[in-house]
């Protein structure tokens, strides 16, 4: 690859060597030709949290374990709420309190009892799924294909799909369902749901082509050299046509790149070395630190957008009836089992523990995109932050007053800030239909919404 002096670089320019390729960020030098362009790159990111909110049962309500006590912006978040660790962040984001995901209900006497093995396929269609084992699948296209159908021709991956929790299941799952119901929440059609990558490893490979054969990868691994010393050349080559702020942008990236290709590099390491593992279950890329796993794939998410790869994210964050134990959480309860609390107030506080943890982790995502640049502002600013969950009251499966909450500024588009109370009986898909729409779709309906609700 050729730079030369006095020209702007191309929007989309790669270090390249033996099948690496490394996208680079946003520079001054490549503003002059970037600029001309009108694209909007608004990125959406999609997060699944299984299991409701301990807020959105009865008692948990009063305690205002999600939703606050008032409306508007003069709300507060006691101690207690989930929120709570985000609340240096709450100018830029909305609660969305009291609105059902319906669709994820029984409709006929064999589906009774199998939400968990539904909702996940609900969350972000809102049209409900055919109950079947077979191949014979049937639900709704998910709103972030929607708009990666829209947008991903501009970007090297048109959307990229993350999870934590295994998903690969395959077959039947539990009350005749098939496990993709359980698996994925996008969907690029009614029949055609997209597998969700868990492993930190698979994803850096993806956006970096970290290697053109699989051979090629494994020897870079075996040698534990870096994706960067593959490119080194290259990327001396370019720093000598560069501003000295932009060598500086690039040297820092860079060096993000790295230290994400060593932690990835440590958790294989500690993962094969012998030693007892917490889930011993997991492959040698998955960390067995919840945290640690949500950190990992979240900075990809970051590099992903900084470097414009793609702009459409989905990330699961659990399974539906995960047994899975969270020691960080302060709580020793399995996460399915904890979840179904009896209405006990002690035990839904304790389900309450694990879901502080949990919705926790989103204050790393937002302070990383919050410190991340790309042009004159920040990734935070230009992005849209759905997080939420199909479920409500997991003590009783129950998809009404669901959680849902949008961070991010939207490229102006959202305001944060406050807390809105939907009318009783309001679709989520509401919410999600006036996302897309200020995403630029111009769409009368989505799913089972029944209008457009003011964010």
């Amino acid at each position: 690859m050729g730079f030369v002096i006095g020209k702007a670089l191309p929007r989309r320019t790669f270090l390249k060597a033996a099948g690496a390729s490394v996208a680079l960020p946003l520079l001054d030098a490549m503003v002059p030709a970037f600029g001309a362009s009108k694209s909007d790159r608004t990125r959406l990111v999609c997060i699944e949290e299984v299991h409701g909110l301990p807020g959105c049962n009865k008692w948990g309500a009063t305690r205002n374990l999600f939703a606050p006590a008032t409306v508007g912006r003069g709300y507060e978040l006691p101690p207690q709420n989930p929120l709570k660790s985000l609340e240096a962040w709450r100018e830029k984001f909305t609660i969305i309190s009291n609105t059902d995901v319906r669709m994820a209900e029984a409709f006929e006497p064999p589906e009774v009892g199998g939400d968990h093995f539904r909702s996940s396929a609900v969350f972000l269609t809102h049209v409900h799924p055919k109950q079947t084992k077979g191949s014979d699948l049937q639900g709704g296209t998910s709103m972030d294909q929607l708009h990666a159908q829209r947008v991903g021709h501009e970007t090297a991956i048109p959307s990229l799909q993350l999870a934590i929790e295994s998903t690969n299941k395959g077959g039947g799952c539990d009350y005749n369902y098939s496990c993709s119901y359980t698996d994925c929440i996008s969907w690029a059609s009614p029949s055609e749901p997209l597998p969700m990558i868990r492993s930190p490893r698979a994803a850096f490979d993806m956006l970096f082509g970290a290697g053109g054969t699989p051979e090629e990868r494994a020897r870079r691994r075996r040698t534990h050299g870096s994706i960067l010393d593959w490119v080194a050349r290259e990327a001396a080559s370019m720093s000598k046509e560069l501003s000295a702020s932009d060598r500086r942008r690039v040297d820092q990236y860079l060096e993000n790149v790295r230290e994400i290709e060593r932690r990835i590099q440590g958790v294989e390491a500690r993962n094969t070395s012998g030693e007892e593992r917490d889930l011993p279950d997991a492959p040698p890329g998955v960390p067995d630190s919840y945290s640690e796993h949500m950190k990992l794939l979240f900075d990809l998410q970051v590099l992903a957008f900084e470097t414009d790869m793609t702009r459409v994210v989905s990330f699961k964050t659990g399974r539906d009836a995960s047994n899975r134990i969270f020691p960080e959480s302060g709580s020793d309860r399995p996460f399915h089992p904890s979840s179904h609390h009896g209405d006990k107030e002690e035990a839904i506080l304790e389900f309450n523990k694990i879901c502080q943890y949990r919705v926790s982790q989103l204050a790393y995502f937002l302070k990383r995109l919050s410190e991340t640049t790309d042009g004159e502002s920040n990734l935070l600013d230009q992005s849209i932050v759905l997080w939420g969950s199909p479920m409500g009251d997991a003590n009783l499966h129950n998809h009404r007053r669901c959680p849902l909450v949008v961070f991010g500024g939207g490229s102006g588009r959202l305001a944060g800030g406050s807390h809105i109370k939907a009318p009783d009986g309001t679709p989520m898909a509401n919410a999600m239909l006036t996302v897309l729409n200020k995403l630029g779709h111009e769409l009368s309906s989505f799913g089972d919404s029944a209008g457009e609700m003011s964010l």
